[in-house]
């Protein structure tokens, strides 16, 4: 489902191709006019990872297609922000939802990560009902005002939403109870 980003043309040249979409591009952090400045910019975040300034994967299909991204960006002491992109003809296919849950695992228990933040322009209807959907999610622009006060310094446009990692394990725990429940109750 997930993999670390690499520089194999395909795998840039489809993620390229998906990213430019109406749908997709304006949401897209780091925007690329073409495929080598996408290739680029891909080979910068290797570096930013390797220097543990961000962490990024892709996204894959069933078919081990790349299909989109999840990043950690802006990372210092033990939190950053979160940005996923897929692209548009995997809308609503449930990728998203299964690809944050393999990248907070991935993040919060072998990354040592403690708290992800998330902000989502208001005009991004799509990531607010996202995120709505995401139990283990908080809405933290009154929780880290100082943070939400930060990312809305140049314009008034984004809404702060938080994932700790207390908070996840908790949510991890409360769904195995529950299908530990459900099982014992088919028997």
């Amino acid at each position: 489902m997930l993999k670390k980003r690499d520089l194999e043309m395909q795998e840039v040249t489809s993620l390229y191709t998906l990213s430019i979409d109406e749908a997709v591009y304006p949401y897209v952090r780091q925007k690329a006019a073409s495929v080598d400045e996408f290739y680029f910019l891909t080979k910068q975040m290797i570096i930013a990872e390797e220097n543990r300034e961000l962490i990024s994967r892709t996204i894959l299909d069933e078919y081990e297609q790349p299909i989109g991204t999840i990043t950690l960006y802006d990372l210092y002491n033990d939190s950053g922000f979160l940005a996923t992109w897929v692209g548009k003809p995997y809308f609503g296919k449930g990728y998203n939802k299964i690809a944050k849950h393999h990248f907070l695992n991935e993040l919060f228990f072998s990354e040592q990560v403690e708290t992800v933040f998330l902000k989502i322009n208001r005009q991004n209807v799509r990531s607010l009902k996202a995120i709505a959907k995401m139990p283990y999610t908080i809405h933290a622009n009154e929780r880290y005002e100082e943070t939400f006060r930060a990312i809305n310094a140049a314009e008034n446009k984004y809404e702060l939403f938080v994932i700790e990692k207390e908070h996840y394990e908790n949510y991890l725990h409360f769904e195995t109870e529950k299908n530990l429940a459900t099982t014992e109750g088919v028997s």
